[in-house]
């Protein structure tokens, strides 16, 4: 392995996450993982792991959880080199991203996950030569894209809010505690001008640029379903720009007029522009009466469930573990 450290890749849902882990995947030396949420779902979650018992019923969870069928993980093998070093989740994370390198042929691993802001401390910790990317998008353009797609999102624009500001409090966070691993990459940005931005971020990790990249071949699926995106597919391997500013077919007049009196301060300060929203007669009685108040309570709700979590654990969801094992010792 390369004595450069890896790259974690985080950020909010529906923020253009996978389209940098397609395009950082596609580079000759990285083999990115997609969504292994290994912070999220497992670290610590099963006890002092130099126990063989809290080993094994870890690793158990892991080889039932459904993101781990991309990594491909050997069981038989984890065990024989866990305990060759140190007992800890750190270790045993960093096999099966070694281990998915290694099948993949490159001399270094990276990680998409959702929420990597959240662990910054403990990756740095654990990987002293560690890079983060962390995607930025407009927070109206990142809900609509979240309400279209999903439908009904639970506590609304105020959860939706919560969420963006949440995420951004910690990019200013983290890049004020490690300027020089830390980058934040606004998803506009992005879009319109890839190459240029895959420039800095092949500076910023140490990495020569290639315009293989752009093909996104490292991500078949990804590419061949025309993205991710909320509003349809696009022509494989097309970075689209079109859900740029869609947010105004999505949401209403008082859904955006709420997200830009809470969080219209942060959305400057990334370039975000205000929409002038003038509301009148039973529209700004109804957003005065009804949505401040009852927004305001569902960001906080969210604020504080969110705490909560980050003090108990998440659990992985019902619909992500599998009935057999993933396991290619199997």
């Amino acid at each position: 392995m390369t004595d450069q450290g890896p790259i974690f890749i985080g950020g909010v849902e529906r923020s253009g996450t996978s389209l940098l882990y397609a395009l950082l995947a596609s580079h000759p030396n990285l083999a990115m993982t997609r969504r292994t949420n290994f912070f999220a779902y497992f670290y610590n979650r099963f006890g002092d792991l130099s126990e063989p018992a809290n080993f094994e019923r870890c690793l158990a969870a892991m080889m039932h959880y459904k993101r781990l069928v991309q990594v491909r993980p050997d069981s038989q093998r984890i065990r024989r080199e866990f305990w060759q070093g140190e007992p800890t989740y750190i270790r045993l994370f960093t096999l099966l991203w070694e281990h998915y390198a290694e099948r993949a042929g490159k001399p270094r691993w990276g990680d998409k996950s959702l929420n990597t802001e959240r662990y910054a401390d403990v990756i740095f910790k654990a990987y002293p030569n560690a890079k983060i990317l962390q995607l930025v998008r407009d927070p109206r353009d990142r809900f609509a894209s979240a309400l279209k797609r999903w439908k009904v999102i639970r506590g609304g624009i105020g959860s939706g809010t919560a969420m963006w500001l949440s995420s951004t409090n910690l990019a200013k966070r983290n890049l004020r505690r490690y300027p020089d691993q830390y980058k934040v990459v606004r998803y506009e940005t992005l879009a319109m001008q890839p190459e240029e931005v895959l420039h800095e971020v092949c500076d910023f990790i140490g990495e020569a640029y290639t315009p293989a990249m752009l093909k996104m071949d490292g991500a078949q699926t990804f590419r061949d379903d025309g993205g991710n995106s909320s509003y349809g597919s696009y022509d494989p391997g097309l970075i689209s720009t079109s859900s740029i500013g869609r947010f105004r077919q999505v949401l209403s007049p008082r859904m955006i007029a709420f997200m830009q009196s809470v969080a219209g301060g942060d959305m400057l300060a990334y370039d975000y522009a205000l929409d002038a929203i003038d509301l009148k007669g039973k529209d700004r009685a109804a957003f005065t009466l009804v949505d401040w108040p009852v927004n305001l309570a569902r960001l906080a709700a969210w604020n504080t469930r969110e705490t909560l979590l980050d003090r108990t654990g998440r659990s992985i969801p019902s619909n992500r573990i599998l009935s057999e094992a993933v396991d290619a010792a199997a």
